[in-house]
């Protein structure tokens, strides 16, 4: 099986390579088109800004290259929210292929911090990445902007608000969590992509 990590000048790439190896499984990280539209299975992945990083994708045509692709493709963090319609982050036109918002966590008291930034539980789960067994786990996130939820949402996680934990639109699936920092409950997860 041919994995390919999207390459698109944010962070991340590091942990994901390494959750891959963990897997058995050697990924390439790229931005070469045909490599990429070639993969068995597709990883956009970030840690960055929206505007930022949706100004690079259409610089290097990335943008029209992922809205064309038909394997599994897995966002993950800023990329599950690139995938969104639009981003209150910079006030940001995302990919739109899954016609969801982006908006910016707005605490209603001091101990709501901004980021979200660590363990929380995931409920509401269905099928495609997930299995019963994974309901009420902990998994790790660490954002200032959540997706809302709707008829795409696939798990959701509850802090301000609830919100979209997981997402999922034909052969696009994302999460707003960190699978790859999520140790073995995170591994189940990215194996459950995999396995698709």
């Amino acid at each position: 099986m041919s994995v390919a990590i999207i390459d698109y000048n944010a962070g991340n790439f590091r942990s994901v390579l390494f959750a891959m190896e963990r897997l058995g499984v050697t990924a390439v990280l790229t931005d070469d088109p045909a490599r990429i539209a070639e993969a068995d299975k597709v990883i956009f992945p970030g840690v960055g800004e929206a505007s930022t990083t949706m100004k690079y994708l259409r610089e290097n045509k990335l943008d029209e290259l992922i809205r064309s692709l038909t394997q599994p493709v897995l966002g993950i963090c800023l990329g599950m929210q690139l995938l969104c319609r639009h981003s209150e982050e910079g006030n940001t036109s995302c990919l739109d292929i899954i016609p969801l918002q982006v908006r910016r966590f707005q605490p209603s008291d001091s101990s709501q911090k901004v980021p979200h930034m660590g363990w929380n539980a995931i409920t509401g789960l269905k099928a495609g990445l997930f299995d019963d067994s994974l309901e009420n786990q902990y998994v790790y996130f660490v954002h200032s902007y959540y997706v809302e939820q709707g008829a795409y949402t696939t798990a959701s996680c509850d802090y301000v608000l609830p919100f979209s934990a997981a997402l999922q639109k034909d052969n696009f699936y994302a999460t707003q969590f960190h699978p790859e920092k999520s140790g073995s409950i995170g591994e189940r997860i990215l194996q459950n992509f995999l396995s698709l």
